[in-house]
């Protein structure tokens, strides 16, 4: 059951801070946590609890340990600690908070420390050169428009496959967009890129990445976000770098126009199940936050 419920505000530990949440972003990683606990994401810490791993806001305490964030500062980052997002206030990870850059909006801070890390790890690892060939396995999501974007960024040739409702946000973008519903995505991508493609980031797993993943010329370039089976295929799974430089190197990516995310649904706090439930059914397109303060 999910309800909204008063609790005290957290006391920020050692290497924490104690937040006030203007935004906090919703990703599936938040229904699976519902779903019992995660070792080493959430601190083990019984139910009722409160869901949420990213957020943006205003620090209002710091733990000891603290170095480079101050009381006041406006920030986003990770609750790593089981402190929870979808609340007035949380605590984050020092080591995993940054300070939100001038210019740039909490609502669009507060979907970095997930989906934008995601993306750059994700290219980075696969350093493709301009007007290489990328395969994006369910573009439609958070993730997959992230990657999409920052790929186009990047000067790729973007290939992304999702559902009928993904198919605006996605070519809006660029992406050569195929509907899995609708035809055969293997054949159609190899329609358009008869030797294979330089690269595949699969954001889906299981039998969709098995079925994408031959469409690569070389094993070593299909990256999987969320499938550590890719490695028996021969590729890789993400290699995540959410400390506070990585989440700097996002905002400005997001400053710059060249990583700025693509948000479908904006739910007040009251609403957090609504968004949650949106998200857990895998037919949100795009990023979906909740607004707090």
């Amino acid at each position: 059951m999910q309800e909204v419920f008063d609790r005290p505000d957290p006391a920020p530990g050692r290497g924490e801070v104690l937040v006030r949440v203007l935004v906090a972003g919703v990703n599936p990683l938040d229904h699976v946590l519902r779903s019992g606990p995660v070792p080493g994401l959430d601190g083990g810490r019984p139910f009722p609890r409160v869901l949420g791993m990213e957020a943006a806001g205003v620090v209002l305490a710091l733990g000891e340990g603290v170095d480079g964030i101050e009381v006041g500062d406006a920030v986003f980052g990770f609750a790593l600690t089981g402190g929870g997002t979808y609340a007035e206030t949380t605590v984050l990870s020092a080591a995993h908070t940054a300070r939100i850059p001038e210019g740039l909006s909490a609502v669009v801070a507060a979907t970095l420390p997930v989906a934008g890390t995601t993306a750059v790890d994700a290219l980075d690892q696969l350093d493709l050169p301009a007007g290489a060939a990328v395969l994006v396995n369910g573009v439609g999501g958070g993730v997959g428009l992230s990657v999409a974007r920052l790929a186009a960024g990047r000067g790729l040739r973007v290939i992304g496959t999702g559902s009928a409702a993904k198919r605006e946000q996605a070519e809006a973008l660029g992406v050569r967009f195929l509907d899995y519903t609708a035809e055969d995505v293997v054949a159609a991508t190899r329609a358009l890129v008869p030797d294979g493609v330089d690269g595949v980031v699969d954001l889906v797993g299981g039998s969709s990445l098995r079925a994408v993943a031959p469409l690569a010329r070389d094993p070593r370039t299909v990256i999987s976000v969320g499938d550590a089976s890719v490695s028996d295929l021969g590729g890789r799974f993400v290699e995540r770098r959410i400390d506070r430089a990585n989440l700097e190197r996002s905002a400005q990516l997001a400053l710059d126009g060249v990583l700025e995310p693509v948000i479908t649904a904006v739910h007040p706090l009251a609403d957090a199940p609504i968004a949650l439930a949106a998200v857990e059914s895998g037919h949100a397109s795009g990023k979906v936050v909740i607004e707090v303060g």
